[in-house]
């Protein structure tokens, strides 16, 4: 098995945090790390008690959901909570930060932005960024790094396409499952029909 580095390590941690988010629309996590060390992290999510959206609907106000405390806020309202200091720490984020996080993220002292997955980066955020003298790192996030039996899956998927091809599957559908496979698992050299 290849050995994972930090960032991915990291990244990892912030994927498994968005799994516990409580938004039906992007689920994302955080985490706050200073010397190779975890000190926060945070998922979005409503507040501690409140209504979460997979119950009651997100609350849209001018396209944002209002009801959910974003990933990153939730990592740096940890800190703020148990009088961590930011300062000088890395934050690594499964997704690029929204504009109100990404100045919360400034104005907390973080000294890097790690993030796996661009969404609707900000053109004035980036420049806050520049400003600030934050530097951003896309790390993307390969997923079969932390699955371990992706090569038992891979290979499985591989194995019922060859079942398919010789029981004389029409070839346009079995294109199209090979396709999907090929985006799944990465293009693999094929055994002719």
């Amino acid at each position: 098995m290849e050995r994972i580095t930090w960032d991915q390590f990291f990244l990892a941690q912030g994927h498994l945090l968005a799994l516990r988010s409580t938004c039906t629309r992007l689920a994302v996590g955080a985490v706050v790390v200073r010397d190779r060390r975890i000190i926060s992290a945070g998922y979005n999510g409503s507040i501690s008690g409140g209504d979460h959206c997979i119950d009651q609907g997100c609350y849209v106000i001018d396209n944002h959901c209002v009801r959910t405390v974003h990933a990153e806020m939730n990592a740096l309202l940890q800190c703020a909570k148990y009088g961590v200091s930011v300062s000088g720490a890395d934050i690594y984020v499964t997704h690029f930060p929204c504009l109100p996080c990404t100045k919360s993220i400034i104005q907390a002292g973080i000294a890097r932005i790690y993030y796996a997955t661009d969404y609707k980066n900000n053109s004035y955020a980036i420049e806050l960024l520049e400003q600030a003298g934050v530097d951003v790192i896309h790390v993307p996030f390969d997923a079969k790094k932390v699955d371990f039996l992706s090569t038992e899956k891979e290979q499985l998927t591989r194995d019922l396409l060859n079942e398919l091809a010789a029981q004389s599957m029409p070839p346009e559908k079995l294109e199209a499952y090979e396709q999907k496979v090929d985006h799944l698992f990465g293009a693999k050299e094929r055994l002719s029909n």
